[in-house]
């Protein structure tokens, strides 16, 4: 059997197993076993196996994630998620659309502490939903914008699909933080310029004035705790006091706090935020598993290899092949998580872009093709027809038929192609940052 063959007989497997409703970990594994017996025999992957999870689940860096996951739970039972679109709506009543903007803000800042989009999109949809649908917003633009909105989870640092490409690309993680920040804030101005363009260029969909309770020092006081826990978690990363992991553990223990002063925390809560923290972690580190040995039996066929050299043959530019591997991301989004993809093509596409002339130090491509790696996996958050994000926002709204709750999330789709498109045009945006990092 050919290597080309082998190699689309492994993706055939996988993809095969997921249209069956085979949990994406299991089809990794399966296809990765079957390509790595086929080429080595079963003692190779016994082998293999024996020493794979260890090496891979024993790495310290990995803590951040359960962390952050923990954290953000935290923030999620905690009602934090209420205040900050509370004072979001008093901000952006005066202008037309203005609950639609205040959800994206409150989805933004819930982000910031939070690195989840699903997490994300459900917790301020539980929260904004009523009250754009009392506005008289219509369910297309509502679960629109609330599907786009919580994409900014991960968009916005902390971000768990940022840490797991650090991992995989061995760079820094408070430097990918860093870079992450000015192409976040690109994302929520394009998204609250959508909203603006959109209830003007198509009316109906959203009431001339939206009437919401003025802002006040106690209301603003709800975002407070947002404030403190971004500071000191982010303040002590970039000011060298600690880790981004510690930082992690600082944010989990600080949003704790935070959640019992609001009197949120009940036993039963607690409970539920590391029984939450235990499963996505836990689906995480399989994932990790599954895609390690799927890569493992295509390094086997030195397909990737051989592709680098195809592909650098071709003569194209550097931006054409960077601009082809996140068309190619953007359809695979149509079928998997943004998890999988990074853990499934980074250590393919990684080696090949590192290998480009840029005019660019190596680590800061390295930083900026995993900025554009990000920003390019969300589409696949929104996009038909899987957009995980559109289902768990329409699985809230059920009297929204899931076709208009699609065609509410075009105006952000637009907005997101047009930020990758800047970014990728000009990288120095996303490393702007970054060069003030130690």
């Amino acid at each position: 059997m050919s290597p080309i063959v082998l190699t689309l007989l492994i993706f055939g497997i996988m993809l095969v197993l997921m249209a069956v409703r085979v949990p994406i970990a299991i089809s990794m594994f399966t296809a990765g076993a079957v390509g790595y017996v086929a080429q080595a025999g079963w003692l190779p992957l016994a082998n293999f196996l024996n020493t794979q999870a260890f090496a891979r689940f024993a790495s310290y860096d990995l803590s951040v994630i359960p962390l952050f996951i923990l954290m953000g739970n935290f923030a999620t039972q905690g009602g934090i998620s209420k205040a900050l679109f509370e004072v979001a709506s008093s901000i952006m009543s005066r202008f037309r659309g203005g609950l639609a903007m205040a959800a994206v803000m409150a989805s933004a800042a819930f982000g910031a502490i939070c690195g989840s989009s699903v997490a994300t999109a459900a917790t301020i949809t539980s929260v904004a939903l009523p009250e754009m649908k009392r506005h008289g917003y219509s369910g297309r633009l509502a679960t629109g914008t609330l599907a786009a909105g919580g994409t900014l989870g991960i968009l916005v640092p902390p971000s768990v699909p940022l840490v797991i490409y650090a991992i995989l690309a061995e760079q820094n993680i408070a430097k990918l933080f860093a870079a992450a920040m000015i192409p976040g804030l690109i994302a929520v101005a394009g998204y609250m310029i959508a909203i603006a363009i959109y209830v003007r260029v198509v009316p109906g969909h959203a009431p001339a004035h939206d009437d919401a309770p003025r802002l006040t020092g106690r209301s603003a006081l709800g975002v407070l705790p947002i404030a403190i826990i971004f500071t000191i978690v982010f303040g002590g990363i970039y000011g060298g006091l600690f880790t981004p992991t510690e930082g992690a553990a600082v944010g989990a223990a600080s949003t704790f706090i935070a959640a019992l002063l609001r009197g949120e925390m009940t036993w039963r809560k607690f409970k539920h935020c590391f029984y939450a923290t235990a499963e996505g972690s836990a689906m995480i580190f399989m994932i990790f598993l599954g895609a390690d040995l799927m890569n493992a039996a295509l390094a086997l066929t030195q397909v990737p290899n051989q592709l680098a050299a195809v592909v650098g043959g071709w003569g194209l530019s550097p931006l054409m092949v960077v601009g082809a591997i996140l068309l190619f991301y953007v359809v695979l989004g149509a079928v998997m998580d943004e998890l999988s993809m990074i853990l499934l093509t980074i250590p393919i596409f990684f080696p090949l872009v590192m290998g480009l002339d840029f005019g660019l130090p190596k680590e800061s491509v390295a930083i900026w093709f995993g900025i554009m790696v990000l920003m390019t996996v969300g589409f696949g958050l929104l996009a038909p027809p899987v957009g995980l994000n559109v289902y768990i926002v329409n699985g809230m709204a059920r009297d929204v038929p899931i076709a208009e709750s699609y065609r509410g999330v075009m105006p952000f789709l637009i907005s997101d192609a047009l930020r990758t498109l800047l970014l990728l045009f000009f990288p120095a945006i996303s490393l702007w940052l970054v060069k003030y990092i130690g």
